[in-house]
């Protein structure tokens, strides 16, 4: 698990470099602010096909060589997206980066291959921890390397620092990481095979605690997604940020997604279990979100992101160690796979809806409707409550 915590770090340093600056990449290239947010849009659409498909294979040939995948095909799109000089370019790595980032269902397949189910929460957790570390140094370094008012070549700079970044993971990964699947299960992966819409289909319509959940991320996942790809265009308006604020702000996030996921999961859910810890993530999600439209200057929306990256970093350990409960052993990585893949559509829906609330209704537009359906996500996972007796609080 350490050596798996270090390669997500390593590779989600490089993933959080460039996240902020996209929209600036977008307006430097005449991009309307439509377009702009689907550029973000777009990374998710092409995970939306791979992840389900690389994690099933992640089942028959094993974790690691479907990492080493993601890695090489990581390293090769921040190397294009540095070197664009048209928009199409731009849209074009972010596709090929999104179809790479398709191991994520690989990479938590991992870690229920590693924890037992008292302990996964907390595998997950640690997990998160690396993704929210890499998104805390990550865009404050971005930042810092494109400064205020950044000319192309200084935002392609970051690009070229996530692929060195990259690089470390891969080599990491093919030397240092060792397979977690065990070899018969892999080989009990060998024989005839649903395809992957009767896999997708037998989980959606068969299991109706899987059905709930997938449906609590994707509504999230979609909201978030829609606050995400408009913030930095929203902070433009609101307080005139650029690269650089944009970048602490994400710091600022991202250190208080660290300290959660990386130090409380374990505890909070020892003593909460994962679906209170999951009711607790969508309340504050939807209060983040309601709250934003008020916000007028710096000292509140410094409060209102606690309350986001608290939903944010509980969210995803509780939604996953309660999924991988669901799956047997050869099928995590399928499993997780297709949840992964319906909250890489919903990151599709949101910037795709987004970004034109923001430009035909106001930028604050965005925000009330994740807001509202936050309000629904909250609600399916009271519901969840009804079959948890196992999960009340430690006394």
């Amino acid at each position: 698990m350490p050596i798996l915590f270090l390669i997500m770090f390593i590779d989600l340093l490089g993933f959080g470099l460039v996240i902020p600056l996209l929209p600036f990449y977008g307006l430097h290239f005449g991009a309307d602010t439509t377009e702009t947010t689907w550029l973000l849009g777009i990374y998710s659409f092409a995970q939306l096909f791979s992840s389900p498909i690389l994690g099933r294979l992640s089942d028959r040939f094993g974790r690691k060589p479907i990492l080493l995948l993601g890695l090489a095909a990581s390293i090769v799109s921040y190397i294009w997206l540095a070197m664009a000089d048209q928009l199409w370019m731009l849209f074009a790595a972010r596709f090929f980066a999104g179809a790479g980032a398709g191991t994520v269902g690989a990479v938590f397949a991992y870690v229920t291959d590693t924890t037992t189910p008292e302990t996964r929460a907390r595998g997950m957790g640690i997990i998160g921890a690396a993704f929210g570390l890499g998104f805390t140094l990550g865009p404050a370094l971005g930042g810092l390397l494109t400064g205020s008012q950044p000319s192309m070549s200084q935002l392609g700079l970051p690009a070229y620092f996530a692929a060195a970044f990259s690089g470390v993971a891969l080599l990491l990964t093919l030397f240092f990481l060792k397979e977690s699947l065990p070899a018969e299960s892999r080989h009990a992966n060998t024989g005839k095979r649903p395809s992957r819409l009767d896999f997708a289909r037998r989980i959606v319509f068969h299991r109706p605690a899987l059905r709930r959940l997938i449906i609590i991320g994707f509504i999230t996942t979609a909201a978030f997604a829609a606050l995400e790809s408009t913030f930095a265009l929203w902070a433009r308006e609101t307080y005139d940020w650029g690269p650089r604020q944009i970048g602490l702000m994400f710091f600022y996030v991202g250190a208080i997604l660290v300290v959660i996921q990386g130090g409380l999961i374990g505890p909070l859910t020892r003593r909460f279990g994962e679906t209170r810890l999951l009711i607790a993530s969508t309340a504050l999600l939807f209060l983040g979100m309601a709250a934003i439209p008020f916000l007028t200057t710096v000292p509140p929306l410094a409060i209102v992101n606690i309350a986001l990256a608290g939903g944010m970093a509980l969210f995803g350990p509780s939604s996953n160690s309660l999924i991988s409960r669901e799956a047997a052993i050869d099928e995590r990585g399928g499993v997780l796979g297709v949840s992964q893949s319906t909250q890489s559509l919903a990151r599709v829906i949101g910037p795709l809806l987004g970004g034109p609330l923001f430009t035909e209704l106001g930028r604050n537009a965005p925000y009330w409707v994740a807001a509202s359906v936050m309000a629904i996500a909250m609600l399916l996972a009271f519901g969840l409550l009804r079959r948890a007796p196992a999960e009340a609080p430690a006394s």
